[in-house]
């Protein structure tokens, strides 16, 4: 199978670059699976369509403002770091991190950030040019980041974010993110309450969404490529809910490709869920089975991405780009801060 058939034409003036001032008035376009019917929505319909008895599987991660610009030491020449990842299991803030640039920064480098608050040192060049880094500083990482970083935001959107919690959705909970989960940003707490009074059921899992999801495949057969890994987590509150759900014959709706990616890596051939911590690089693409999710609510996806392999997938190929070319044409909202789809 190859990459360039996952391809579409998009004007660049249809890649959102600024979140729409009411989350649920996105335009939403629905996908009927099973007559390939297509309608256009507004995200606030999205209610019509889940039932009582449905559960809704949400990721509740929260984005880091993960950019941070410093100063390598003695040079005074200004670097850049994005955090990408945690190393787990140590008491120390160790990261991995893409920086710029690389050329300066070589094992034992040290850098400062605002005005001294924070530094780091580079540990270990990784694989794939990446830096281990340890930070150094006083009182609260997270505070620290807040204080100086910035939102990570993807390398299409070149307006400046201002309110930084537009880049968050509103159940954002657990901070380990380098991205948003953008298929959440559309919710609101009053639309989820309805949602909640319709008899939908509502679960969480927790991904923190790397910076691999904006990377390009860059193979010819999509066979081919290697799938990069996120650290993941789901509570066993949440493994009830969505077994219970399964049991009884409810739909399993995932909410972005994350939540998704979670439930068919944790999943037996029942649908079944269980409680569950580690990492996820699963590659979802046409001729994959679905073990577990019956629905999905995601946002448009770039060109030849992975994401958009995964919705090919879960309708199918032919379907998703005719749906794409339809979006293009109707002038919907691209990406991160674009409109929805839901494929039912």
């Amino acid at each position: 199978m190859k990459v360039t058939e996952f391809n579409y034409e998009l004007p660049e003036e249809l890649i959102a670059q600024v979140p729409i001032k009411d989350r649920t008035s996105s335009r939403l376009m629905v996908l009927h699976r099973d007559n390939e019917k297509i309608e256009h929505k507004i995200f606030k319909d999205i209610i019509d369509y889940l039932k009582p008895g449905d559960c809704l599987v949400r990721n509740n991660t929260k984005v880091i403002p993960a950019r941070l610009y410093g100063i390598k030491d003695e040079s005074g020449i200004q670097v850049e770091f994005l955090l990408l990842k945690r190393f787990e299991n140590t008491n120390e803030e160790i990261w991995e991190a893409m920086v710029r640039p690389g050329r300066r920064l070589k094992i034992g480098t040290k850098v400062t950030f605002g005005d001294g608050i924070l530094k780091a040192e580079i540990l270990e060049t990784l694989e794939g040019g990446n830096r281990k880094v340890k930070f150094e500083y006083k009182g609260i990482f997270n505070e620290i980041l807040d204080q100086i970083g910035l939102m990570p935001l993807p390398p299409y959107i070149h307006e400046k974010l201002k309110d930084k919690e537009r880049y968050q959705t509103v159940y954002a909970k657990y901070e380990g993110s380098a991205a948003a989960p953008t298929a959440g940003l559309h919710f609101t707490e009053e639309l989820l309450e309805k949602i909640n009074q319709k008899g939908v059921e509502i679960a969480n899992v927790t991904l923190h969404v790397g910076i691999g999801t904006f990377r390009p495949v860059k193979v010819e057969n999509v066979e081919e490529h290697h799938m990069h890994t996120e650290h993941f987590y789901i509570k066993k509150e949440d493994v009830k809910k969505i077994n219970k759900t399964k049991q009884n014959g409810g739909r399993i709706i995932a909410v972005g490709t994350t939540s998704c990616r979670v439930l068919e890596s944790i999943s037996d051939e029942n649908g079944l869920v269980k409680e569950t911590e580690g990492d996820t690089g699963i590659f979802i693409y046409p001729g994959y089975k679905f073990k577990c999710i019956d629905g999905l609510i995601t946002n448009f996806h770039l060109p030849e991405s992975t994401l958009i392999m995964l919705v090919s997938a879960f309708a199918n190929k032919e379907f998703i780009m005719k749906a794409y070319n339809e979006a293009v044409k109707e002038k919907y909202r691209f990406f991160s801060f674009g409109d929805a789809m839901f494929i039912t």
